[in-house]
């Protein structure tokens, strides 16, 4: 599997795909679609496109949900940014992204520990159990998040090769499973990911919206066995999957055209 995804990443870099005008900005597109259907936004893929390039709504479908993925794009556009620069991580970092995703849909959340505001990226206050899963209690989390940071950034300017989309994997289901924010953590997980990818000047990685169920199994699975392997082996799987579809197209578009009349 490791083998095969190196193949044809280079046969993917070797057509010079990237390359290609407005190539990323439609991947980010994309990807910030897929992202957003994962969480339930009712926005397709062409409602998507058209709302980030010309800023319009698509008729019948919730204010929140065209809120959501103009904020997630935002957030994709600060961490390119970000990675120009080889930023390293850190928490402010992350509070930073997670405000950008909830920019429009988050707010402020009481509870008996105290408030916080999903919107400003503050750190949750409270338990969360999510499909029969409790996940760390919040005093614990920022503590969680320093040492998640401190591994990632030890590794980030050393790793090379398949290595790198592991560690974009790492970071991914270590993050999601502190679950440091009181929503948006699957969002900004993802984002995270790509930062990686980013500070590599490697592909992105787009978690396919048909593949939630797996996605979710494989998080579960790489739980219950402790062993990161599962995880990477999906995040792995997903970019295969992306690499074929993108060569498939390129290769379909580059045989010849035909005018019709």
């Amino acid at each position: 599997m490791w083998t095969k995804l190196e193949l044809l990443g280079k046969q993917y870099l070797d057509q010079g795909i990237m390359s290609s005008l407005d190539y990323e900005k439609f991947s980010m597109i994309s990807i910030v679609f897929n992202s957003s259907k994962i969480e339930g936004c009712s926005l397709s893929e062409t409602d998507t496109r058209v709302l980030l390039e010309n800023n319009i709504t698509a008729m019948g479908k919730p204010l929140s949900d065209h809120l959501m993925v103009k904020d997630h794009f935002a957030a994709f556009l600060r961490i390119k940014e970000l990675a120009l620069n080889k930023e390293k991580l850190s928490l402010g970092f992350i509070q930073e992204i997670a405000s950008l995703v909830m920019k429009s849909t988050g707010g402020k959340v009481s509870t008996i520990s105290g408030d916080f505001d999903t919107s400003k990226g503050d750190l949750r206050l409270a338990q969360v159990y999510v499909d029969k899963k409790y996940f760390p209690d919040f005093a614990k989390v920022p503590d969680l998040l320093n040492k998640l940071l401190e591994n990632v950034n030890s590794r980030i300017n050393s790793v090379k090769g398949n290595e790198i989309l592991k560690l974009s994997a790492d970071i991914h289901y270590n993050f999601v499973n502190i679950h440091p924010f009181g929503d948006g953590n699957g969002r900004t997980a993802r984002m995270l990911m790509n930062y990686i990818q980013l500070y590599h000047r490697e592909p992105l990685i787009k978690i396919f919206t048909e593949d939630r169920a797996e996605y979710i199994d494989s998080l579960n699975e790489t739980e219950s066995l402790s062993d990161l392997e599962v995880f990477r082996g999906f995040v792995c799987r997903q970019q295969i999957k992306f690499y074929e579809a993108e060569l498939k197209k390129y290769q379909n578009g580059t045989p010849g055209f035909s005018l019709l009349f």
